[in-house]
This record gives C-alpha cells, sequence and structure tokens, in this order.
C-alpha cells in the first residue's frame, strides 16, 4: 500500500513540474511601492506572491527575481539576462513580470531567440499597491495566457494578448494596441 502511494507521489510530482509556469521578476510599476519620505516610487521588494495568495491562484508556479529595475533603464545586458533565465528554466512556460514603457521591446527581443517555449510579458500602469491599479487584473490574465497559450513570445495586458511581432504601447491612451 505504501509503495502506491509513494509512486503517485513521485506521478504528482513530475505532473506538476511539467505543468509548472515560472515567473520572472524583473520590477516595473506593478512592482513599485510609494516611499513617503522621498516622496516617490522606488522598488523595495516584489509585490508578485502577494498578488498570488490575494487571487486564489491554487496552479503551481515558482517566483524567480531577476531584477528589480525600472524598464526605461533596461540596456542589453538586461534583456540578455532575461534570456539566460528564460533559456536556462526547465519550465516552457514562463511569466515575466515587466515595465511597460519597453516591454514590446524586451518582447521583440526574446521573441527572436525563444521558439521552443510559451513567453507572456505583463506589468501595470499603477503599482499593485494603489487602490485601482491594474496589476491584478493583468497578472491573472497573464497567468491563464501563459497557461493556454502555445508557443512564442506574447504580451498580456488590458484584457488583450499581442504578439510580440504586433504591439506598441499607446502612452497618450495608456493602453497596448497592435501595430497593423
Amino acid at each position: 500500500m505504501f509503495s502506491d502511494f509513494g509512486i503517485n507521489l513521485i506521478k504528482m510530482e513530475v505532473f506538476l513540474k511539467k505543468d509548472c509556469v515560472k515567473v520572472l521578476i524583473t520590477g516595473g510599476t506593478l512592482d513599485k511601492v510609494y516611499d513617503r519620505v522621498r516622496g516617490d516610487l522606488c522598488f523595495s521588494s516584489t509585490q508578485v506572491e502577494e498578488l498570488f495568495q490575494r487571487s486564489g491562484c491554487l496552479s503551481y508556479y515558482k517566483v524567480e527575481k531577476v531584477m528589480l529595475k525600472d524598464s526605461l533603464f533596461f540596456d542589453d545586458a538586461d534583456r540578455y539576462k532575461i534570456l539566460d533565465f528564460c533559456l536556462s528554466t526547465e519550465e516552457k512556460r514562463i511569466l515575466i513580470t515587466h515595465g511597460t514603457d519597453t516591454m514590446a521591446e524586451t518582447a521583440g527581443f526574446l521573441g527572436e531567440k525563444i521558439k521552443d517555449k510559451t513567453i507572456v510579458l505583463t506589468g501595470a500602469m499603477a503599482p499593485a499597491t494603489v487602490e485601482k491599479s491594474d496589476a491584478l487584473f493583468n497578472l491573472g490574465f497573464a497567468y491563464s495566457s501563459v497557461k493556454f497559450l502555445g508557443p512564442g513570445v506574447f504580451i498580456a495586458m488590458n484584457g488583450e494578448v499581442f504578439s510580440y511581432e504586433n504591439v506598441q504601447k499607446n502612452k497618450e491612451k495608456g493602453v497596448f494596441e497592435t501595430l497593423f
């Protein structure tokens, strides 16, 4: 009887690993908090674990912090670091939290180099700690998207999924949209 239980646990662990989503944290507005002393937005730690707990997510995921950085200050070295994390992880489904200002650029960079994994980038226009933030919705929508999309690189924002080849941030409207 015990050996059957042990075998079932091993099968369950294999299933969970196969179905696991790797969540890579890179920063962006989603993870910013208001610093009352300095009077501006800054990073202290990631909000993602708390958002998953608040949402009641029951699926298997692993969170790994790559960096906490405003995407306006991303350079090629940062994008290569994200690429290395994506290539080295055994998970085939990857969700990346990212700043919205250069999200399309990073998606394009990854999309040209990774073809065998499903990667979804998401972020927020307002920090998760701010009332009426879009962070929780975008994170949940992106998580669902990464579970059901096929291989490729995508952006999930505003309740829409965009291919890395056909997306831009409309800074005037504060939304993502297709290029053509």
